[in-house]
C-alpha cells in the first residue's frame, strides 16, 4: 500500500469519525469539527493559523482563520462534542477499567489579553504562572498499554461561572458516569484527598482508589486514628521489586505492602487503607472502596492500579507536546473551552480508532513507519502515530473529507398549524 493511498484512506476515516462526533450540531459547526479534528492532526498544533494552512483552501489564509475563530465560539460545541465522544468511548470501558483523574494546567506566562487568566501552578516549571486549570479523565486497563481519552476540560478560577475545583472534578465524574454507570475504578493521586470528594463519590456508589496525604482521620478498630500513624502500624508482609525509567536511567524500588479495614468518620461505608513502603521515606497511603484481603495477588492488583496512574503523565505530556497545547492563542474563553474536546477527539482518533480497531491496525502500522523515528517506536507509541499522520498529510496535502449530516426538520401538517 503506497503512502498516497494511505493518506486518502486516512482522510476518509477522519471525515467519518468527525461526522459521528458532530451529530446534533448545525452545519457550520459540523464543518468546524471536521476541519479542526483534521487540522489539529495534520499540523500537530492547536494554533488556528497552522490548522488553517493544513486545510489547503483557495481563499486567503486570514479568511479561513477568521471563520475557524468565529465558529469556535459557539456555546453548544463543548457539550455536544464531549457527549458524542463519550458515546464512542463507552464501549471501551469494562467493569474494572481504571478511570484516572488528573488535574493539570495550561501555563500562559507571556499572555496579557487572554480572557480570565488566573494564577496556576506550572507543573513543568514547578512554579506559579498565569494560565488555566485543566482536568483530564483517561481510561486504562491494567494489562494493556492502550488508553481511552474520556474527558478534558479547561477552566479559570476567575471565570464568572466557576464554583470550585471540587465541582469541576465532580462535573467530569458525572459526565463520564452518565455513560458508563458504575463500571470502572476511579483513581486519583493525593490531590483527591478531600472530604468534599469522598462524600459525593460514596453517595454516587462509585468505586475509587485515592491517595491520601496522611493527615486524614480514619476509623479503625472503633478508634479515630490519623492515616499516617495507622500506616506505620500496618503490617506489610508482601514484597515486590519494580523498575521504572527516570531521567533516562532505570531505577529499582523494593515495595512492601499491606492493608487495614477502615471507614471515614460519619460515614457507614466499609473502606480499606492500602499501605505501600518503598517509594520514599514516608509510606504511600491509598484509600479504596474495594474489599481487600490478605492475598498477594489481591493487594498487588491495587498497587498496579495506582502505578498505572503514572501513564496519565505521558498522556498529558503527549497532549501538550504533540499538539503544542500551551501555545494556544484563542483570546475568547468560550473558544478555549471548546477547543479542549476537539484536542481530545484528535487523541481519541489516534488511541482508539486507529490503534484499537483491528481493521485499521494495518493502516496504523504504515502511519507509524511514516514517522521515520530514528530510535524506533517508543513504549508510548502515540507520539509516533501523531508524527506519522502529520508526515503523511505533509507529503500528500489535500482537503479534509467532510461528512455532514443533513437531517431535514420535520414539516408540520396543516392540522398542527390550525389552532384548536
Amino acid at each position: 500500500m503506497n503512502t498516497t493511498t494511505i493518506a486518502c484512506k486516512l482522510r476518509v476515516r477522519i471525515g467519518r469519525f468527525s461526522g459521528d462526533l458532530s451529530k446534533g450540531l448545525c452545519l457550520p459547526a459540523q464543518r468546524l469539527v471536521s476541519e479542526m479534528v483534521y487540522g489539529i492532526q495534520a499540523s500537530e498544533s492547536v494554533l488556528l493559523t497552522e490548522v488553517a494552512r493544513s486545510l489547503e483552501e483557495s481563499i486567503a489564509l486570514r479568511k479561513t482563520h477568521w471563520r475557524l475563530s468565529r465558529n469556535l465560539q459557539r456555546p453548544e460545541l463543548e457539550d455536544v462534542v464531549g457527549g458524542n465522544l463519550l458515546n464512542m468511548a463507552e464501549g471501551h470501558i469494562g467493569e474494572d477499567t481504571l478511570l484516572i483523574i488528573d488535574p493539570s494546567d495550561v501555563a500562559k506566562k507571556y499572555a496579557k489579553k487572554m480572557e480570565y487568566l488566573a494564577t496556576v501552578r506550572d507543573g513543568s516549571a514547578q512554579d506559579l504562572a498565569q494560565g488555566y486549570w485543566t482536568l483530564h479523565i483517561i481510561g486504562a486497563e491494567l494489562d494493556s498499554d492502550g488508553i481511552v481519552p474520556l474527558y478534558q476540560r479547561l477552566w479559570s478560577a476567575k471565570a464568572p461561572d466557576f464554583v470550585s475545583e471540587n465541582e469541576e472534578i465532580l462535573r467530569g465524574v458525572d459526565r463520564v458516569m452518565a455513560r458508563v454507570g458504575q463500571r470502572g475504578l476511579w483513581v486519583m493521586d493525593r490531590g483527591g484527598d478531600r472530604i468534599n470528594l469522598f462524600g459525593p463519590l460514596l453517595d454516587r456508589k462509585a468505586r475509587f482508589l485515592f491517595r491520601l496525604v496522611g493527615t486524614r482521620h480514619l476509623i479503625w478498630n472503633k478508634q479515630t486514628v490519623v492515616a499516617e500513624k495507622l500506616a506505620y502500624q500496618c503490617p506489610c508482609k508482601h514484597r515486590k521489586v519494580i523498575f521504572r525509567i527516570e531521567n533516562g536511567e532505570e531505577r529499582s524500588y523494593t515495595l512492601r505492602f499491606g492493608f487495614r479495614k477502615v471507614r471515614l468518620p460519619d460515614r457507614p461505608e466499609p473502606l480499606c487503607l492500602l499501605v505501600i513502603h518503598g517509594f520514599g521515606q514516608k509510606p504511600t497511603m491509598l484509600l479504596t472502596t474495594e474489599a481487600l484481603r490478605d492475598s498477594f495477588q489481591c493487594l498487588w492488583r491495587m498497587v498496579r492500579a495506582y502505578l498505572k496512574r503514572w501513564s496519565v503523565e505521558d498522556t498529558i505530556r503527549y497532549t501538550k507536546t504533540c499538539y503544542d497545547l500551551e501555545n494556544v492563542r484563542v483570546l475568547n474563553y468560550q473558544g478555549l473551552q471548546n477547543l479542549m474536546p476537539l484536542v481530545l477527539a484528535a487523541m481519541f482518533f489516534a488511541a482508539c480508532v486507529l490503534d484499537h480497531d483491528s481493521r485499521l491496525r494495518v493502516m496504523a502500522g504504515y502511519v507509524e513507519k511514516a514517522a521515520k523515528r530514528l530510535l524506533g517506536i517508543p513504549d508510548f507509541k502515540y507520539y509516533a502515530l501523531a508524527d506519522g499522520i502529520k508526515a503523511l498529510f505533509t507529503k500528500h496535502p489535500g482537503r479534509p473529507v467532510t461528512r455532514i449530516s443533513r437531517e431535514k426538520p420535520r414539516q408540520m401538517s396543516l392540522f398542527e398549524l390550525v389552532p384548536t
